[in-house]
């Protein structure tokens, strides 16, 4: 059964590339800041292995080509992401979203936030614990694949977003702060059908520093 897993999950990742011209490649594979087991038992080292390494390479293969003569050529990820539509967007916004997602875990995450994130919280929904609540049910409750946010405006007063597919809190004048990867390749070999079991024990892996650092 996982075997046949694997195989799906793969042809997934796979499905259409755009074949890379590597003389032309402007964007890369992000690197990961911890090894690729790093974060079991929340995510395992398959689920890594496959959704860093096979998914998100395709996006990046895909992009690189996609933006070729175009006016992206020389574009950088947030202005291709906030001004392009069809399949460039789709593969900017998982390119950017992914990075986001990577980078916003470690081995010795959890806990809470804390200064002027944890302030904007707290006015923003009481608390830590009602925020996780309301955070959940959002990524719960989004039909089909897409991603659940945490943003802000240019005031830096916080919101959660619902994103189908490749949506990006950008395209809404916002900047993204933390995301939820709401496809199923992100959790399926390790959670099932299960997402909101997912969403529970991300939080064990958050690397506040990073968010707030974004923030």
């Amino acid at each position: 059964m996982i075997a046949f897993i694997l195989g799906l999950f793969s042809l997934i990742a796979s499905e259409q590339p755009v074949k890379q011209n590597v003389n032309s490649a402007k964007f890369e594979l992000i690197k990961l800041p911890y090894s690729t087991d790093a974060l079991e038992p929340v995510i395992s080292r398959q689920t890594i292995e496959l959704h860093h390494g096979k998914h998100l390479q395709t996006y990046v293969n895909n992009l690189n080509n996609l933006v070729q003569e175009t006016k992206f050529k020389n574009a950088n990820i947030e202005t291709i992401v906030k001004e392009s539509e069809g399949g460039i967007f789709n593969n900017a916004g998982q390119l950017l979203n992914h990075n986001l997602y990577f980078t916003q875990f470690s081995p010795n995450g959890g806990g809470a936030p804390s200064g002027k994130l944890a302030a904007a919280i707290d006015a923003a929904w009481g608390s830590f614990d009602n925020f996780k609540k309301e955070f959940e049910t959002a990524g719960t409750g989004l039909f089909g694949s897409g991603w659940v946010w945490l943003a802000k405006d240019n005031a830096g007063k916080l919101s959660i977003t619902k994103e189908q597919n490749a949506g990006n809190p950008l395209t809404k004048g916002l900047t993204p702060l933390l995301g939820f990867d709401l496809w199923e390749h992100a959790y399926y070999l390790d959670y099932q059908n299960r997402r909101a079991d997912h969403l529970k024990e991300l939080w064990k892996i958050v690397d506040w520093k990073v968010v707030e650092r974004r923030y």
